[in-house]
């Protein structure tokens, strides 16, 4: 099911993947290279429905307008805020989540948004080659539980970069790069690189409250 989102930035589009009994909801948006058609948020939006959490793959406006580069953060956000009463009006708790930008949108506006928790997945925490411009701030002012995912060859930041604190949990996902794509040699298929993706988002949304 598909629902077109009016926000003050543009429509958006929520593509629902609904549990039968749902006790949580997990939004998680794209990044700003590319949609929901990402193999991390297709392979969430496949398994955590069987495990009592709905999720909503999110269209920033941006996107649904055919626009090829994504817009400044306040206004990433502002779309983001304009989705979330959508998604808070099914009933359970909703985890902010995003891929890449989409997660930093999560992180940004998750303690405004009383969010029940955070999941981030390939965390942007520098730009390429420039790990003394840290976004680390983001991720630790998220105000809620968060989860990182992140490949162990991203090189927006590699999992031994990020900060050692309570704030967050990091599940790296071994030889995976920014899109969590590994390399032939590496003897690892598709296939089990998602399933250590999504194994680690059931245990992490089982612990939350």
């Amino acid at each position: 099911m598909t629902d077109i989102v009016s926000t003050e930035i543009g429509d958006a589009r929520v593509t629902w993947h609904r549990a039968p009994r749902a006790r949580l909801v997990l939004a998680v948006s794209h990044g700003a290279g590319g949609g929901i058609e990402a193999r991390d948020l297709q392979a969430l939006a496949r398994v955590l429905p069987a495990h009592g959490v709905s999720v909503a793959l999110v269209e920033q406006p941006w996107r649904v307008a055919g626009k090829k580069l994504a817009p400044a953060p306040k206004t990433l956000d502002a779309g983001w805020r304009g989705i979330w009463p959508a998604l808070a009006a099914e009933g359970p708790p909703v985890i902010a989540g995003g891929r890449s930008a989409g997660a930093r949108v999560a992180c940004r506006t998750a303690a405004e948004l009383g969010a029940a928790g955070v999941l981030a997945l390939s965390f942007p925490l520098h730009p390429p080659g420039r790990p003394e411009r840290s976004r680390a701030g983001e991720l630790l002012g998220a105000g809620a539980p968060a989860l990182v995912v992140q490949g162990g060859n991203d090189p927006f930041g590699k999992p031994g970069e990020f900060p050692a604190d309570p704030a967050f949990t990091l599940v790296e996902v071994p030889y995976a790069d920014h899109g969590f794509a590994v390399p032939k040699r590496a003897g690892v298929g598709t296939e089990q690189t998602l399933a250590v993706i999504t194994d680690a988002v059931v245990a992490w949304t089982r612990s939350l409250p």
